[in-house]
């Protein structure tokens, strides 16, 4: 079993900057949050280091990790194939990024082609997400999706599980991060400091046990 500590974010983990400005300025950036809409989907082409080394990190123990970040490759099949590509992240609880994908992503893709989406996603999806998984397959035959998670979540529970059957059963495929895939999303999905090289990608420690943990406990469930 996986040793892992238990792991408060710093804000800055979460995506707030641990010294915020004082005085007046705090003052201002506290306003803004309260006027924040009740949910709000971020959109990009690359996200921040620190939320990568984070959200991303396969551990066992989720603490801290509330949210969902999903990088996604859409192949479109064609006379003239387009790649697109970028990453959905969900702010607050009201709307997940998977679904985010469905009602703002695949809407822009070219109609009457085939679309072969992939996902890397910080965890696997909750039980509503899944079902829109299957809805979404199901209804459109051209759609292939697969499905790269870092961790599994809430894997214990039968309702997640059966969720989980159901998606492979809908012709979803689910596969867990190996290190490389945790490269590929570095490489391709993060942000790089500007002026500088990019930074090669430094796995952490347990990388590939946790990948295999995770791996080997998927394999029992489907």
């Amino acid at each position: 079993k996986m040793a892992e500590k238990q792991e408060e974010p710093s804000n800055a983990q979460n995506g707030e900057p641990d010294n915020a400005e004082e005085g007046e300025g705090k003052k201002k950036k506290k306003v803004k949050r309260e006027d924040l809409p009740p949910f709000e989907i971020v959109t990009g082409e690359r996200l921040p280091a620190i939320f990568f080394k984070f959200q991303f990190r396969n551990v066992e123990y989720s603490s801290g990790r509330n949210k969902t970040f999903l990088c996604y490759v859409v192949e479109t099949q064609g006379k003239e194939p387009v790649t697109s590509r970028g990453y959905l992240e969900d702010e607050h609880a009201a709307a997940h990024a998977e679904m985010a994908f469905f009602n703002n992503i695949l809407p822009t893709c070219p109609p009457g082609s085939r679309h072969d989406v992939t996902w890397y996603v910080s965890s696997s999806p909750c039980v509503t997400c899944a079902q829109r998984i299957c809805e979404a397959l199901r209804k459109n035959k051209a759609l292939r999706l697969t499905i790269m998670v870092g961790r599994l979540f809430m894997w214990e529970e039968p309702e997640m599980q059966a969720a989980l059957r159901s998606m492979k059963e809908a012709g979803c495929k689910l596969r867990i991060m190996k290190p490389q895939d945790f490269e590929y999303v570095w490489k391709n999905f993060v942000e790089q400091e500007e002026g500088e090289e990019a930074t090669s990608f430094v796995p952490w420690e347990d990388i590939q046990e946790n990948f295999q943990y995770y791996e080997e406990k998927l394999a029992e469930i489907l």
